[in-house]
């Protein structure tokens, strides 16, 4: 887990506000891939002065292998009991800003768990902020060899209404990732209010 340090979002009334609506919560981001869940999960475990883990990271190092070759391998439901072990340990532990992979929260008991732990962080993006931020799809197994535009589409109107069960909803959109991250944490901030 990296950890974060106050930074000039200490300073910062809402991130302030964030850490305290928290409390010993974690900050769990969940979202699409390319959403912008770990570049903004670095960004807030900083402004929080929490430490940020990105599960998806974790599984692959515990793995010594990639998620990609984790599907190929063992296929995606055990992938996904690997998932929610990790995830289940990365919420025993220190509170922190935590990153999940883009399926996770469509369990109902890793749902669950983040609701008993966490406050719960939807990065909503539209369609063309997704094809515009994943780069290599070759590294996301759930795009191989489909066309992305398609496949994106698809995963959306899966997922997209189990995230909005999230806590917090901020829209992810192609800006500068300062401007979502003061979003989040003004989000998390009003429910303080």
């Amino acid at each position: 887990m990296e950890t974060g340090s106050a930074h000039a979002w200490g300073r910062d009334s809402d991130a302030r506000v964030a850490a305290q609506v928290l409390g010993h919560r974690h900050l769990v981001l969940v979202g699409l891939m390319g959403a912008g869940k770990s570049a903004i999960g670095r960004r807030l475990a900083e402004a929080l002065a929490r430490p940020f883990a990105d599960s998806d990271t974790v599984i692959e190092e515990e793995a010594g292998q990639t998620i990609a070759d984790m599907f190929a391998r063992d296929g995606e439901e055990a992938f996904r009991r690997v998932e929610e072990a990790v995830l289940g340990r990365l919420l025993e532990g220190a509170p922190a800003v935590i990153a999940t992979g883009g399926g996770a929260f469509l369990r109902p008991t890793n749902r669950a768990r983040i609701r008993e732990a966490a406050l719960s962080v939807w990065l909503r993006a539209d369609l063309d902020v997704l094809v515009g931020r994943i780069r290599r799809p070759a590294t996301r197994p759930l795009l191989a060899g489909d066309d992305l535009r398609d496949t994106l589409t698809s995963l959306m109107r899966k997922r997209y209404p189990v995230y909005a069960a999230a806590d917090v909803v901020v829209d992810s959109e192609d800006v500068d990732r300062a401007v979502t991250v003061r979003r989040a944490l003004a989000a998390v901030a009003a429910l303080g209010a």
